[in-house]
């Protein structure tokens, strides 16, 4: 059925780009993820547990024969041109930058791009926690790359559309995001040491579902709160390394040395220490348990894990606790936490397949009763980073 309705999405696709642009594309699909533990451990050097899923962004591309590139995104029906030539130096706040911060970042590398048409279509909601922004980048890295007949290898892709999104459009994002992108499996998550770049693909059981939960609610605080959070990690991670030999991030400060020397620092940024230090530790410890297949440990670090986001690092809100406190009185339900930035967004479920259907019903009811509006219900699978269409 899913296989029937991508095929029937491109070919629909297909129609639209020969209208755009006369000629016959090549198509790339690169998806968004969830992450299923370790949050804010990226930007830490630390671990994380996400998934690739199958709500993605296609990218159509045929080159030109000038150096122009012509966008068109389907989700804003509009379209955008630019000179490669002369390319823009700072971001407008447009959909495009995303677009236009990859081609930039491939040119520094040395990539000669030839001028192109895209068409841009996805179905990664926007502002959701789930990655929309890594999706575009990597599906137009590889898409840009295709057509000037390059290649590149998966980390330093990664690397190159993080590095997009941090110096180009200005949000300062770990390497979690783009990095599953493009190395996602299916029927897997994938564990990354956020520093050396190893990873290591865990079995998710089949009789399980990613089921995510949007609240549609997305805080303005979320942007300003994210950046401010990881400059108090930056500053506790200085402080540190000036009384402990080696440490270069907070992944490198074990639990006992935060209680032996945190008393120096604010309050507020011990706490924010703490979640990171402990998230690293059940991000490990959830790994081990998947390994083993063993849901009920895995759920419970997922409670421990929304408590500290919620408690020390403080990142969750109403809408996103009612919605994990609900999950945990339905039937079937390993684990739910919150998952993504914070301040609105998604949380993420591990539910048994069987009770799927009766978990999205509930929830919906149960949520929209108690904060007035219904949520959006995504039941996913793990799928596949990023891949050139035959």
């Amino acid at each position: 059925m899913l296989a029937h309705k991508i095929t029937e999405s491109i070919h629909k696709l297909n129609r639209t780009f020969v209208q755009l642009y006369g000629a016959d594309p090549q198509f790339v699909r690169a998806p968004g993820r969830v992450n299923l533990i370790g949050e804010h451990t990226d930007y830490n050097d630390g671990f994380v547990l996400p998934a690739a899923i199958q709500l993605e962004t296609t990218v159509g591309i045929s080159p030109r024969t000038d150096h122009r590139l012509l966008v068109f995104s389907n989700n804003y029906n509009e379209q955008v041109e630019f000179d490669l030539a002369q390319l823009l130096s700072r971001p407008r706040g447009h959909w495009s930058d995303y677009v236009i911060a990859v081609a930039i970042k491939l040119s520094e590398r040395g990539k000669r791009l030839p001028g192109a048409n895209l068409l841009l279509d996805g179905d990664v909601p926007q502002g959701a926690g789930l990655s929309s922004s890594a999706s575009l980048e990597v599906a137009t890295c590889q898409a840009l790359l295709a057509v000037a007949q390059e290649e590149m290898p998966g980390a330093e892709m990664a690397k190159l559309c993080q590095r997009a999104e941090n110096e180009f459009v200005g949000a300062r994002c770990g390497i979690m995001d783009q990095f599953v992108s493009v190395h996602g499996r299916k029927d897997h998550a994938l564990l990354l040491d956020c520093r050396t770049l190893e990873y290591r693909h865990h079995p998710i059981p089949e009789d399980v579902r990613l089921v995510i939960c949007n609240t549609m609610v997305r805080h303005s605080l979320a942007g300003g709160e994210y950046n401010q959070r990881r400059l108090e990690c930056e500053m506790a991670a200085r402080y540190f390394s000036s009384v402990i030999a080696g440490v270069k991030a907070l992944r490198d400060v074990p639990i006992e040395d935060l209680e032996k020397y945190g008393e120096a620092l604010p309050e507020v940024v011990r706490k924010r220490c703490r979640h990171v230090i402990t998230e690293d530790t059940r991000v490990t410890h959830a790994g081990e348990a998947l390994a083993m297949h063993d849901l009920v440990r895995f759920g419970q670090l997922m409670r421990e894990s929304h408590a500290s986001l919620r408690d020390d690092f403080q990142v969750s809100c109403r809408e996103l606790d009612v919605m994990v406190e609900l999950a945990g009185q339905i039937e079937g339900v390993y684990g739910a936490r919150m998952t993504g930035g914070g301040f609105g967004g998604c949380t993420i479920n591990l539910v048994r397949s069987e009770h799927v259907d009766a978990f999205q019903v509930k929830v919906a009811e149960e949520y929209e009763r108690l904060v007035g509006h219904r949520p959006e219900i995504y039941i996913c699978i793990a799928a596949d980073g990023v891949r050139t269409l035959p």
